[in-house]
């Protein structure tokens, strides 16, 4: 695999992840914390109230933690607070998250909203093409998706999830059709996902 392709597919990785991220932020019932303590406090619950163990989390030192949780520093540098922020909402409310995700796995599906290049293989009859596609895709396919994000998933695998996703729901509409369609993703624009 050339280097092009390479970085082109950890970027939709990231694309992909930050589009479950954002769907994930926006089934919230309550809102996460804002500030830098009141963040730190609550990861701090989540370690089981080591302020070691957060501080390895956070790859800062201990003292650091423990002046955010004193009130004794109130504004964290862009890259803690990006950590702070991130860790947080990776663990707010999992239990909200965890009914999503088992729903979307076996009634709902996932609905994704995305601006590509989509390109066809030898069997396909059209040009490939920038399209906006807006697409529900069916449960298992969510599954996949979701187990591929959970399991940490090559950015191949997660890049092919997605795809046959899309190519199963849009171009083969779930298996008729062009049944043997080939459809590679590429040039991602825009990825939203939505429960």
């Amino acid at each position: 695999m050339s280097n092009d392709n390479t970085a082109a597919r950890a970027l939709l990785r990231d694309k992909i992840l930050d589009g479950l991220r954002r769907a994930e932020r926006t089934l919230f019932t309550r809102p996460a914390p804002k500030s830098a303590r009141a963040q730190m406090k609550f990861l701090r619950t989540r370690e089981g109230g080591s302020s070691k163990s957060l501080a390895e989390r956070l790859g800062v030192s201990r003292k650091t933690v423990d002046r955010y949780l004193s009130g004794a520093t109130k504004k964290p540098q862009k890259r803690l607070q990006a950590a702070l922020a991130q860790e947080t909402e990776a663990e707010w409310q999992p239990q909200v998250k965890a009914q999503a995700r088992q729903r979307a796995a076996s009634s709902a599906g996932l609905v994704i909203s995305t601006t590509a290049y989509f390109g066809f293989g030898s069997e396909g009859s059209d040009a490939g093409r920038m399209r906006d596609i807006q697409v529900a895709v069916s449960p298992s396919h969510a599954a996949a998706i979701l187990a591929a994000r959970d399991t940490g998933a090559t950015d191949s695998e997660l890049h092919d999830a997605v795809a046959e996703a899309i190519a199963d729901a849009y171009f083969r509409v779930e298996g008729g059709g062009r049944a043997g369609l080939k459809v590679r993703i590429e040039a991602v624009e825009r990825l939203d996902i939505a429960f």
